[in-house]
């Protein structure tokens, strides 16, 4: 298994713990994002820089991963794709993206990009809480324990 990171909007404090998490089991974990990103010195972790564009970095992602591997993101459309491939996608706030509540989160999302468009006005996401780091923290040693058992 191998760890792919949507990095241009992940959070520096999910990174981190990455990065730890990258070192203590020995799993490579590859950024892909469209500037530099800095990472500590590790075998185990490297970053992809891709040419600015629309899913640029997702269409990367997609193309190299493979079945069982993990992709952390908050993007649901690319979710959706490496759910579709047979990996596993994980949120930064530690939501578990499935073949079972994908679906009506892509509707929840396009129906949130419709009020937009139309004019309403939705807020953005609230800072990440401690309570997901947290949750995040503990989906990631449950997948990592789960592919070592493998």
């Amino acid at each position: 298994m191998k760890i792919w990171v949507d990095a241009d909007a992940c959070p520096g404090v999910i990174k981190d713990i990455l990065f730890r998490a990258a070192d203590r089991t020995q799993t490579m974990t590859t950024l892909v994002a469209n500037h530099a990103i800095r990472i500590p010195s590790s075998a185990f972790i490297k970053v992809i820089t891709v040419p600015a564009g629309f899913d640029v970095a997702d269409d990367e992602i997609v193309k190299r991963l493979e079945a069982n591997d993990l992709v952390i993101t908050a993007d649901i459309p690319l979710a959706s794709e490496v759910i579709d491939k047979g990996a596993v996608a994980l949120n930064p706030r530690g939501e578990l993206y499935t073949n079972h509540n994908i679906k009506a989160i892509l509707n929840m999302r396009d129906f949130m990009d419709t009020m937009r468009s139309s004019g309403v006005q939705t807020g953005g996401p609230a800072a990440m809480s401690q309570a997901e780091r947290q949750a995040f923290s503990n989906q990631l040693d449950k997948i990592l324990t789960a592919n070592r058992k493998k």
